[in-house]
Formats: structure tokens, C-alpha cells, sequence
């Protein structure tokens, strides 16, 4: 299940985001559901949330 960022603009600049039980986190551009996807590992996924604040 993926879904949509609550920083996700109303211009339709959107990122998605899938958090599986196992494997890495993905993040794909909303507009391009089938396009490339970016994938962390739950580490590097905490890291970059925790720089984010």
C-alpha cells in the first residue's frame, strides 16, 4: 500500500511512500506510478526522517 506525503503539495508535486513488513522502504513520484523508485533500509529511512526535523 503506498501513500501520498502529507508535504505533498496541491501543484501535484506528490511522493508516495511504501513501508512493507519486510524489505526497504520505497518512495516513488506519485505522477509516475510506474517510474523508478528510490528503496532504504528502515536505518537509512530513520536517519533521513530524523534530518528532516
Amino acid at each position: 500500500m503506498w501513500r501520498t506525503s502529507s508535504y505533498s503539495g496541491e501543484n501535484g508535486s506528490c511522493v508516495s511512500v511504501r513501508f512493507p513488513t519486510t524489505g526497504p522502504v520505497a518512495v516513488r513520484d506519485s505522477k509516475q506510478a510506474e517510474g523508478p523508485r528510490l528503496a532504504f533500509t528502515e536505518s537509512a529511512w530513520a536517519a533521513f526522517l530524523h534530518h528532516q526535523r
